[in-house]
């Protein structure tokens, strides 16, 4: 493995220090596998009913329960996610989101991203809106991944 590739449970992951300071890789390396298209994931209620209109921590959450949820199903977990999209309404956000997403992925191998500051989302109260890609069962699970070289 080259300088700057990490070996992980599912991928490798090529970052650097800036990248790992962002909680993002400038890219996801894996080998086989089904990907998962994650739909874009925001709410406005938390899985209790609880309004968490404009609360960017609970929405946060909201959508990694849901994206694990949904990646379960697939055979996979959030660690499995290779890329995301990120949409936030305020640019003030991005730092928190940064802080918030080292939350679900502590092994430090994070998703390829990308963070975008729009004017909307979808609806009122959304601060913020999430879409991803993750690949399930590649080989790199079992060490038998081909490297970025």
């Amino acid at each position: 493995m080259s300088a700057g590739l990490t070996q992980s449970f599912a991928a490798d992951y090529v970052s650097g220090p800036f990248e790992k300071s962002r909680a993002y890789s400038t890219a996801v390396v894996t080998d086989g596998g089904h990907m998962v298209f994650l739909a874009g994931e925001g709410g406005n209620r938390d899985a209790n009913g609880k309004d968490i209109s404009n609360d960017l921590d609970a929405q946060i959450e909201l959508i990694f329960s849901n994206f694990s949820k949904t990646l379960k199903k697939a055979g996979g977990t959030n660690a499995d996610i290779t890329t995301m999209t990120v949409f936030i309404k305020d640019e003030k956000d991005g730092d928190t989101f940064v802080k918030l997403r080292k939350k679900y992925f502590p092994d430090g191998n994070y998703p390829a991203s990308s963070l975008i500051t729009i004017k909307d989302l979808a609806q009122p109260g959304w601060k913020i809106e999430i879409e991803g890609v993750a690949v399930v069962g590649d080989k790199c699970r079992t060490g038998q991944c081909v490297s970025a070289n």
